[in-house]
């Protein structure tokens, strides 16, 4: 998994500060998460082929985490695009994005699929071979989602030099790696667990947007290799998160903590602030592996 930082801040846009936008990359697939203003640009900015992008996950409906979504699409159309565009995201953004296409005559010529949620439980978006994804519901002043990205486990890793002492035909090789006893040359049935290691272990990422201080999500986000989540007042502005249905940097460093993740990432600061390394120190406070989300900024999980 390869996450791209493409905007990381709230509110207005400006020159140097852009809201929120990420690319997550799965074994070649690129999935969009959230897309504020200017979203498009960044991505050319980043060189992120906007082919590649097949699936879209919106949040909620607040202005920096979709206003870019329609331009996106109109671009997709200039651009001549024929494949289908998954949009999931809350009840009305169907609504909200084809009365905007319609209003300007823009129709696209590729499929649009509209994924609406309303649901208050965790529910599965998407599956496939390589991962799962699931929303996290979360607790803002509207309906909003997380997603929880989880790959699955890969095949097992071939002992070659214990399965070539026991004269394991390599015909039986791929069988073997994908969990099966096989036979040896006697034909005697040979442990699995005796000529391979287990798989790496199974990457994921949790992304939690706007919300409130919310640890009802600790139970589904345990043990997450690495968890995004918002922070856009520091520890003494508690108040206004508490008004506002934010969150400060030490009450997610609370939730990393609690839900033993393996990094935290932050993200969605308040203009407010210009020394963004105060977020960092006081998630430090209670959960040291903490990183600060930056414009353009890659994260390997």
């Amino acid at each position: 998994m390869k996450l791209t930082i493409v905007g990381c801040h709230s509110a207005s846009p400006r020159f140097d500060a852009n809201p929120t936008a990420q690319i997550l990359e799965v074994k070649g697939h690129l999935f969009l998460i959230d897309c504020g203003e200017g979203t498009q640009v960044q991505l050319r900015k980043f060189k992120i082929k906007f082919a590649r992008i097949k699936h879209i996950f919106i949040s909620h409906l607040h202005g920096d985490h979709f206003f870019g979504l329609v331009g996106l699409i109109s671009t997709f159309k200039l651009l001549g695009r024929d494949a289908p565009l998954h949009i999931y995201g809350p009840k009305g953004i169907k609504q909200a994005i084809l009365l905007q296409l319609k209003l300007g005559k823009t129709y696209t010529n590729f499929e649009l699929y509209f994924h609406e949620l309303e649901s208050n439980k965790p529910t599965l978006l998407f599956e496939d071979a390589i991962l799962s994804i699931t929303t996290i519901p979360l607790k803002h002043r509207v309906y909003t989602n997380g997603f929880l990205f989880q790959q699955k486990p890969g095949e097992r890793i071939l002992n070659i030099q214990k399965a070539t002492q026991l004269g394991i035909d390599s015909s039986y090789y791929q069988k073997a790696k994908q969990g099966f006893d096989v036979p040896d040359s006697q034909e005697n049935i040979v442990s699995n667990t005796a000529i391979t290691f287990d798989p790496a272990p199974a990457k994921s990422y949790a992304y939690c947007s706007d919300t409130a201080y919310c640890e009802q999500i600790i139970p589904q986000i345990s043990n997450t290799t690495l968890l995004y989540h918002e922070a856009t007042f520091l520890h003494q502005h508690a108040q206004l998160a508490l008004k506002t249905m934010h969150s400060t940097a030490h009450q997610a460093a609370l939730i990393a903590h609690k839900a033993k993740v393996g990094k935290l990432l932050l993200g969605h600061y308040s203009g407010r602030y210009s020394d963004y390394n105060e977020f960092k120190l006081q998630a430090q406070e209670v959960f040291t592996p903490t990183e600060l989300a930056m414009d353009g900024k890659i994260f390997e999980i």
